[in-house]
């Protein structure tokens, strides 16, 4: 089996990895069907009140992190997992009831939306750190990056299946699949080979445990970088939804079959960025500076594309620059952080990318209701630029970045990144 996919050499993360693909599909369908009955059904194409849904679903990483890192830390995180997917199933369910009912209404979506950032505050660093007890530690990044491939591949399906279910029989039932589609998911992690797991340390029972998470990022300066690239980007970058929706409603005038296809092209772009970083073994923020500034230039030229299909067509780029820096970056803070603090780290760093989002997608929201679409995609051109400054303003203070012209060429010069066991500097 190629380098590309060596995780897969493992049961258990095959298992796993096969699950959460299923899985993923359905959340992808529900994302599709929720943003479209917010913006159509529920509204008069409201993009304010599709940015409220999504700080709802999104604000309580940042609410609850003083104990999802440490539940994700201390916890055993196969059945930490198990309960949260669980919970997101009967979510989806309860949706979907009201929805087929006709029953469904803004506050209610606003509810459940609540609802799932709560149970995904648990889920997010719990199922990103499991994988480190499903492969070998050399096989880490490789196994970060098939996971963000698998999501994607999901984004390329689910939203296009979701267009044909809105348009065919209504996006309560697309909800129902979702919360069926749970099952694939919770059976795998009953399947598991728990004694193969590759059990790390633990983090001790201590007070103050999330303040030495912090304590611990703030002596890493190439950690803080990281995190405050992934805030930007999460922040005001990542607003699919808002940016997709407003453009195929407003702009190009057309369907929920149009919309799911539109974001079934930039996931094309996310699968082809997280296989890229698939074969890297070791990414680091030279790669993170890279990959924010082709975002920038993607949304740039996105906003000024003339039509639906040269506008689909950059949302690849998007897509491949967005997912090469999330998985990549994903991959840097896990290799270089210890195993016994990887946990609170990772819900630090979810916590700064979608705990953003209550802040930016109203504010992405309202640029887009005021200004036009297209006024909110320079919002997110400017949050790719922005990292990349701060990612080139770690590099040069401490990796020591060398820029010279040799025989004609441009040559770029970089002291070693840090690994697990080196020294903090």
């Amino acid at each position: 089996m190629s380098g590309t996919f060596r995780s897969l050499h493992s049961y258990n993360y095959r298992l796993w990895a096969g699950g959460a693909l299923v899985s993923n599909v359905g959340t992808w369908m529900q994302r599709t069907a929720q943003d479209w009955i917010v913006l159509t059904q529920l509204t008069h194409n409201n993009a304010t009140a599709l940015g409220i849904v999504m700080a709802l679903q999104f604000g309580p990483q940042a609410l609850l992190l003083p104990v999802t890192g440490y539940a994700a830390d201390r916890l055993d995180r196969r059945r930490l997992v198990l309960a949260t997917q669980t919970a997101m199933g009967v979510l989806a369910l309860g949706l979907g009831v009201l929805t087929v009912a006709g029953w469904v209404k803004l506050w209610e979506v606003y509810v459940f939306a609540l609802g799932l950032g709560c149970v995904s505050a648990f889920d997010a660093p719990a199922r990103q750190t499991f994988v480190a007890e499903l492969v070998v530690e050399d096989d880490l990044a490789n196994a970060v990056a098939l996971n963000s491939a698998s999501f994607n591949v999901a984004r390329l399906i689910g939203p296009a299946i979701a267009g044909v279910l809105i348009a065919g029989v209504g996006s309560g039932w697309v909800f129902l699949i979702n919360a069926a589609s749970f099952a694939a998911v919770i059976a795998s992690l009953k399947l598991l080979h728990v004694e193969e797991f590759h059990l790390r340390n633990k983090a001790l029972r201590t007070r103050g445990s999330l303040a030495e998470g912090f304590r611990y990022i703030w002596k890493r300066p190439d950690l803080v970088a990281v995190l405050l690239m992934f805030f930007l980007i999460g922040t005001f970058g990542i607003n699919y939804p808002i940016f997709i929706a407003t453009m195929t409603v407003t702009v190009f005038h057309a369907g929920a079959g149009e919309y799911g296809l539109l974001t079934s092209m930039m996931a094309v772009g996310s699968v082809v960025g997280a296989l890229i970083a698939a074969r890297q073994s070791r990414p680091d923020n030279a790669l993170l500076v890279a990959a924010t500034a082709i975002f920038g230039v993607g949304f740039t030229l996105a906003a000024l594309m003339p039509n639906y299909l040269f506008f689909g067509l950059i949302l690849t780029i998007v897509g491949v620059a967005a997912q090469n820096f999330t998985t990549s970056a994903n991959s840097t803070v896990q290799l270089s952080t210890e195993p016994a603090m990887r946990g609170r780290v990772m819900a630090i760093l979810l916590a700064l990318a979608m705990g953003g989002t209550p802040v930016g997608a109203p504010i992405v929201g309202w640029v887009a209701d005021t200004f036009g679409p297209r006024w909110s995609l320079a919002v997110g051109a400017a949050s790719g630029f922005a990292a990349a400054l701060v990612g080139l303003f770690y590099l040069a203070k401490y990796r020591h970045l060398r820029v010279r012209i040799e025989a004609g060429r441009i040559r770029v010069n970089l002291d070693a990144p840090r690994l697990v066991n080196d020294p903090v500097r």
